[in-house]
């Protein structure tokens, strides 16, 4: 506090012409307005930048709770599922460049709430495919629907069925057909997501650089971990909002909800995945507005005049002074293209031509290289394991969106929060330099994928389905999948394979169908139906006595609910542990980098981290998922639909495998990250403590040439600074 108010008034008596004997009190309070005038304003534009993360963080993680109902929805695969997700980063790719060269130039404040706009646009996309789609249809016998007339599911001859139900029965397939043959909504989807892309691209770079621009610089690590923390209350209500939705039927408003047959723990619920698109799309176009009224500066701290890099950033980066001048005056002239001052084309092509240059430099440098491969390898299988959670909760453990959905948002994301804000408590309670921040950000991946190893002992046996995973008699199931759902026991039916309307046997095995369980008679309508003389069901103990099913699916073993159990709390240990390595390492990136390469060097990051993670890993995690898939649904006009049932084994070593192999090949390129700093720093160090004052002045002296070029660095600006959440 004593340097800080010492160079205030140092500033303002430079800056004043008072009478003697009132200068000291006018310095004082003109120093007091100013300080107070920097940090109000920083702290209102990091409130509205916390509004907006938190709002981009719930559309974009309402998306991720709505994968299943999606997949269902429109009956596509999960590989498809994963092209829609992905759009989001294709979208940020098409102007990252762009936001990363130019966006610095403008007024950043009102470009954030114009992607703010453009970003509820695309929110509101994404829902319009209800608006303009068919009523959504499942698969279900004709007796579980309100009717008066009662058939028997085993339709041993057609003339058992009414004409009139047959007709019309037909009449609705043909009918289906013809309205899903010209279209492809799921398309609005990916463009919606698309555009939320585009409208979410400058919120990050220009957002946190006008923080680290005008905050005191030993605060900038607290106020990114703020930003990123509230910013994780986000995905605790999208993912809250999911959980609410996905109890409404989907059509709710449009039908008659009594005449629903089937319950939101069903495999072919669908909920209203389309409410929670408008209510974010909302809550976009609020966050924006007061980026409308910021302005494009505000006052910069004392401590920030005198130096254009950090003490820290001189233990790791030496430069010629000539080069730095030179790279200062190319910035110079891009911010005077950009305001349309001078446009001179001899100019512009020398800047283009310099970029090759800074290419070149900025892949020399083995930390910032490093780095970046460890980056894309990690976020590849956070990535992947975000996306594809609630599905593998829901299939691993018997679980419905709703309460899947309700369980991420109220324990797995609080964890993640907690965990980024005790990063970056930590980097600042204990003023932990680039080479701590590197152990730390290791130590976390290190132990939170060893928590995740444990995991594949927490699974859940697959479900007892007659014909897929046990065979008619009670055995495991070895054979071809599609020739076993036909048996003895119901050989005398007519029965379709693709279809999937399960019904469980009072001897704890589901059946796909009525048909498939040999049952010759039903009593009730609805949720209520109940079948009777199934064949099919008595063969496990008595083949020679028939028994009853109900509706729908039979619940998981008795061992399941307790290995739920054993996971959510394995879960949020691992989430917390691999987010305290967040803040770290995103100051370890800030801190590697020449200051003059800084706004091209967080550019390229997050175009690398966009192309090579965050585009194909759902893609890939979604196609891996695909094939455990024991049951696919079919289309009413045929081809494939969405997976009815995976294989809970295979799908949990592919799944926590396919995360566990990628975060161990990152923690490599961490140590290799770590070894090269140790390399760097501890010979500058021994030189400082054998030399003393001459290692302080060489360090002071760097610090002038930057002082120096003072009027080169007011200029421009650093942007592309992206969070890591």
């Amino acid at each position: 506090m004593e340097i800080s108010s010492k160079e205030n008034a140092h500033f303002f008596s430079n800056n004043t012409i008072l009478p003697v004997d009132r200068s000291s009190f006018k310095s004082e309070s003109s120093a007091s307005k100013e300080k107070q005038s920097c940090c109000g304003g920083i702290k209102i534009f990091l409130g509205a930048l916390s509004f907006v993360y938190f709002a981009k963080a719930l559309s974009g993680s309402y998306l991720k709770s709505t994968i299943t109902q999606i997949e269902r929805r429109f009956d596509i695969p999960s590989s498809l599922v994963g092209v829609i997700d992905g759009s989001f980063e294709i979208g940020n790719l098409l102007i990252i460049i762009l936001v990363s060269y130019f966006g610095a130039k403008l007024h950043r404040p009102r470009i954030i709430g114009a992607g703010c706009l453009i970003m509820s646009a695309g929110t509101f996309l994404i829902a319009m495919p209800q608006f303009f789609m068919g009523r959504y249809r499942y698969e279900r016998f004709p007796s579980t629907i309100n009717s008066t007339v009662s058939m028997s599911p085993c339709l041993q001859d057609k003339s058992e069925t009414p004409l009139s139900a047959l007709e019309k029965s037909h009449a609705k397939i043909n009918a289906g057909c013809e309205k899903e043959a010209g279209s492809s909504m799921w398309i609005y989807v990916l463009l919606g997501n698309l555009l939320r892309g585009i409208g979410e691209t400058p919120i990050q770079p220009l957002g946190i650089t006008y923080i680290d621009d005008y905050a005191i610089e030993e605060n900038a690590a607290l106020y990114i971990g703020c930003v990123q923390t509230v910013a994780i209350i986000g995905p605790i209500f999208g993912f809250l909002l999911g959980s609410l939705c996905a109890k409404l039927y989907v059509d709710i408003g449009f039908v008659d909800l009594d005449s629903i047959t089937i319950t939101h723990k069903d495999a072919q619920w669908v909920g209203a995945w389309w409410l929670g698109y408008l209510i974010a799309g909302a809550i976009s176009v609020l966050a924006g507005i007061p980026f409308w009224f910021l302005p494009k500066h505000l006052p910069k701290p004392e401590s920030r005049k005198n130096s254009s890099t950090s003490s820290e950033q001189s233990k790791f980066i030496t430069e010629d002074n000539k080069e730095q001048h030179k790279s200062y005056q190319q910035q110079v002239k891009f911010a005077e293209m950009a305001k349309g001052k001078s446009f001179k084309p001899l100019e512009f092509l020398s800047s283009l031509l310099n970029f090759l240059p800074s290419l070149k430099n900025l892949f020399g440098n083995p930390v910032y290289i490093l780095y970046l491969c460890a980056s894309i390898i990690q976020f590849n299988s956070l990535i992947g394991m975000v996306t594809y959670k609630p599905k593998y909760i829901e299939q691993q453990y018997g679980q419905s969106s709703s309460k899947t959905n309700f369980v991420i948002g109220l324990i797995n994301i609080p964890a993640v929060a907690f965990g980024i804000f005790s990063g970056g408590l930590i980097m600042k309670k204990f003023r932990i330099n680039v080479l701590g921040a590197a152990k730390l950000s290791l130590g976390s991946s290190f132990f939170g994928y060893l928590l995740l190893l444990s995991l594949f002992a927490m699974g859940c046996e697959n479900s007892e389905v007659a014909g897929l995973t046990v065979s008619y008699h009670g055995t495991k199931q070895t054979t071809d999948y599609e020739q076993a759902l036909f048996s003895e026991c119901n050989s005398g039916c007519l029965c379709s394979k693709n279809d999937w309307d399960p019904i469980c046997g009072e001897n704890g095995v589901t059946y796909i169908s009525a048909c498939l369980a040999g049952c010759q008679a039903s009593n009730g309508s609805g949720k209520n139906t109940v079948f009777f003389n199934c064949s099919c069901v008595g063969t496990l103990e008595s083949p020679s006595q028939s028994s009853s099913a109900v509706v729908g699916p039979c619940q998981k073993g008795n061992e399941c609910p307790k290995m739920f159990l054993y996971f959510l709390v394995v879960s949020v240990i691992t989430s917390y542990t691999l987010s305290v390595g967040g803040t770290p390492g995103y100051i370890l990136l800030l801190r590697c980098i020449k200051p003059h390469l800084k706004s091209f060097a967080l550019g390229i990051y997050t175009l690398a981290i966009r192309v090579l993670a965050g585009i194909p890993a759902p893609v890939y995690f979604g196609v891996a998922i695909d094939t455990t898939c024991l049951k696919w649904g079919s289309k009413r006009c045929g081809g494939r639909g969405s997976c009815r049932l995976y294989d809970s084994s295979a799908l949990r070593y592919v799944y926590l495998g396919l995360t566990l192999v990628l975060g161990t090949v990152s923690i490599f390129f961490s140590v290799a990250v770590l070894w090269v700093l140790r390399k760097r720093s501890s010979p500058q160090e021994e030189t400082l403590s054998a030399k003393g004052e001459r290692g302080i002045c060489g360090t002071k002296s760097r610090k002038d040439n930057f002082v120096n070029s003072d009027h080169l660095i007011q200029t421009t600006y650093w942007p592309e600074k992206e969070t890591r959440l």
